[in-house]
C-alpha cells in the first residue's frame, strides 16, 4: 500500500514526529511504502508535500486558535477565515493524495487535539467525502489539556476532534484514553502504545559527540542531569530543578560531583510564560540550569562553526535522567532513558500508573514532590553501580519485552488487515 501521513508538522524531536517515525519503519518492513503531508518536514519525513498553512504555528492558524480558545467573544471574520483556511488545506490534501496514490491515510494527532482547527475541519471533510481508509492515531484529547477548557468552539471539537466516520480506525497509545474515548463519544479504539527499537545497541561516545561536554560548557566532574523534554508546563520541570536543588546541598555524598540540569527540547510551542518561569526558580533555588534545544537535532551536523547533535547523544552523555510530566499521553522519554540504560526519576503521571508502573519497573518514583527519599534514592543509584546496574538492566529487558517493534506487530498487522483499513498481504518483519 501508499500511507500517507498527515499532521501540523514532522520535524524536530516532539513525541508526534519521533513516534511517527517508528511508525513508519515498522510500515515498510512490512512492505508498504509511506508518505508524509505537514506544515513542515525534516529528512526524516520524506517525500512529502510541505503545506505551511498545516503548521500550529502559521500565523493564521495562531490567530484563529488565539481567537477560539480565550474568554473575549469571537472577531466577526473568525467563520469566514475558517472556512477559507479549510478549503485550502482540503485542496492540498487532495493533491498529496493523487500525487502520491494514497491507499491508506494516518493522522496523526491532528483529529486529537485542535492545534490547527482548519486543518481538523479539510480532513474530516476529505474523510467523509471519500471514504479512504483512515486511521486516526490519537496521542493527546484536547479535553485533556486545560488550555482549551475555555473555547467559543464546542460544536466544531465535537464534530471534528475526533471525528466519527465508518472509514476511520482510532488508535490511541494508552488504556485511559480508549476509555474516555468510549466514554466521551461511544469510539471504540486499539492500543498501540509507545515503542522503541530495542534490538539495536545504543549509540555510545563517538568521535562526533565526544566534544559534547565540553561545547556546552561542562567536564567530568559535573553530574549531568537530563531533562529531554519540550519546555511547557505539563512537563513539570519545578521537580526537576528541585532535585538538582537538593543534589547540589549534598555534593559530599556525590564524591565531589557538580550537578546541573540540561534541557535538550525547545521552548515555545505554548509561549515562552512557562520557560521564564522556571528560569526565575533556577536562578532563586541557585540550580545551573542550561537550556540547550539549539545544539539537538533529530540528525547530527555542523552548523558553521558550531555542531548539533542528536538527542541520542544528549543520553550517551548523561548521568541521570528526570522525568517529572505532570501529564503524558505515554512517555516517550521514559523509553529513551530505559534504552540507553540510565536511571530516572518519573512522576506517577495517570497513564504511568495505569500502563506502565504495573508491569514492574524499577524507577525512582515521586508523587508530586521531590522529598529526602527521593534524594536518598537517587544518590544511592548514583554511588553505588551495582545497584544502578541491576536497576537498569531490569528496565531494559522489561521494556524490550512490553514496547519494542516486535511486541506490537500482531497489532499492526491486525489494524492493517481487518476492518476499512485493509491492505494487501504484509511482507514479514
Amino acid at each position: 500500500m501508499h500511507i500517507g501521513f498527515v499532521s501540523t508538522r514532522f520535524a524536530g524531536t516532539d513525541g508526534v514526529s519521533l513516534e511517527t517515525t517508528k511508525w513508519r519503519i515498522i510500515l515498510e518492513r512490512l512492505g508498504h511504502s509511506t508518505y508524509f503531508c505537514a506544515g513542515d518536514l525534516d529528512e526524516d519525513h520524506l517525500p512529502g508535500m510541505r503545506v505551511p498553512e498545516m503548521h500550529f504555528q502559521h500565523p493564521e492558524i495562531q490567530a484563529l486558535n488565539q481567537a477560539a480558545f480565550r474568554p473575549e467573544p469571537l472577531p466577526k471574520h473568525f467563520a469566514s477565515r475558517l472556512e477559507a483556511l479549510s478549503r485550502s488545506i482540503e485542496e492540498a490534501l487532495y493533491r498529496f493524495l493523487d500525487t502520491f496514490r494514497i491507499d491508506l491515510l494516518i493522522v496523526e494527532n491532528a483529529l486529537t487535539i485542535p492545534m490547527n482547527l482548519p486543518l481538523g475541519v479539510a480532513l474530516r471533510r476529505l474523510i467523509e467525502a471519500t471514504g479512504l481508509p483512515t486511521i486516526a492515531h490519537h496521542h493527546d484529547f484536547y479535553w485533556e489539556r486545560e488550555r482549551f477548557a475555555q473555547n467559543h468552539v464546542a460544536d466544531l471539537l465535537d464534530d471534528v476532534f475526533p471525528p466519527d466516520l465508518p472509514s476511520i480506525r482510532h488508535v490511541v497509545i494508552n488504556s485511559v484514553a480508549q476509555r474516555d474515548l468510549q466514554a466521551r463519544r461511544g469510539l471504540s479504539s486499539t492500543v498501540i502504545p509507545n515503542i522503541f527499537d530495542y534490538n539495536y545497541a545504543a549509540v555510545g561516545i563517538t568521535p562526533f559527540n565526544s566534544d559534547l561536554r565540553t561545547n556546552l560548557g561542562f567536564t567530568d566532574d559535573h553530574l549531568l542531569i537530563l531533562q529531554p523534554t519540550r519546555v511547557v508546563p505539563r512537563k513539570g520541570i519545578e521537580h526537576a530543578l528541585a532535585l538538582v536543588r537538593e543534589l547540589r546541598r549534598k555534593k559530599r555524598k556525590l564524591m565531589g560531583k557538580e550537578p546541573v540540569l540540561l534541557i535538550s527540547h525547545h521552548a515555545g510551542d505554548e509561549g515562552m510564560a512557562y520557560f521564564q518561569h522556571i528560569q526565575t526558580l533556577a536562578r532563586k533555588w541557585r540550580v545551573p540550569m542550561h537550556y540547550a534545544a539549539e545544539y539537538f537535532q533529530p540528525r547530527p551536523a555542523q552548523q558553521g562553526t558550531r555542531k548539533a547533535y542528536s538527542l541520542w547523544d544528549a543520553y550517551v552523555h548523561a548521568d541521570f535522567v528526570t522525568y517529572p510530566s505532570l501529564y503524558e499521553g505515554f512517555g516517550n522519554a521514559l523509553l529513551e532513558a530505559i534504552y540507553f540504560r540510565l536511571p530516572l526519576m518519573v512522576n506517577r503521571y495517570s497513564v504511568y500508573t495505569a500502563d506502565i508502573a504495573p508491569l514492574g519497573f524499577d524507577l525512582i518514583e515521586i508523587d508530586g514532590a521531590v522529598d529526602d527519599e527521593t534524594v536518598e534514592a537517587v544518590i544511592e543509584v548514583l554511588r553505588d553501580p551495582v545497584r544502578r546496574r541491576r536497576m537498569v538492566e531490569r528496565n531494559y529487558q522489561l521494556a524490550r519485552e512490553h514496547f519494542s517493534y516486535e511486541a506490537v506487530l500482531p497489532i499492526f498487522e491486525r489494524l492493517l488487515t481487518t476492518g476499512p483499513a485493509v491492505s494487501a498481504s504484509p511482507a514479514p518483519l
